[in-house]
């Protein structure tokens, strides 16, 4: 499958669930471009488009975190992608390992 046969929303965006290669655990879920997701393919290391800041960003960049990319699986109706990796450190602006550790 290519980038050009991915659904795009109407903002040009398709959510990604980043998820730990080896044990399966969720990490986390952002936005990715046409762009970010070129550039996680060529660098091998997730970037992101933030909706908030209107821009792209490369996971890890400031913090040390870099998520280093297994694979990217697209789903059945190619609008959604799941990017397998190995996250050193926390996913979360938080701090925490996942984003995933509230209960509802």
């Amino acid at each position: 499958m290519d980038i050009d046969d991915l659904k795009f929303d109407d903002r040009g965006l398709i959510p990604a669930v980043v998820q730990q290669y080896d044990t399966g655990e969720v990490l986390m879920v952002a936005w990715m471009n046409a762009e970010s997701l070129r550039l996680t393919q060529e660098t091998g290391t997730t970037w992101f488009w933030s909706r908030s800041r209107q821009e792209l960003w490369n996971k890890g960049a400031t913090s040390g975190n870099m998520q280093q990319v297994h694979e990217i699986l697209v789903d059945c109706d190619a609008d959604t992608l799941l990017v397998k990796v190995d996250s050193p450190g926390p996913a979360c602006h938080t701090g925490a390992r996942s984003c995933f550790f509230r209960s509802l």
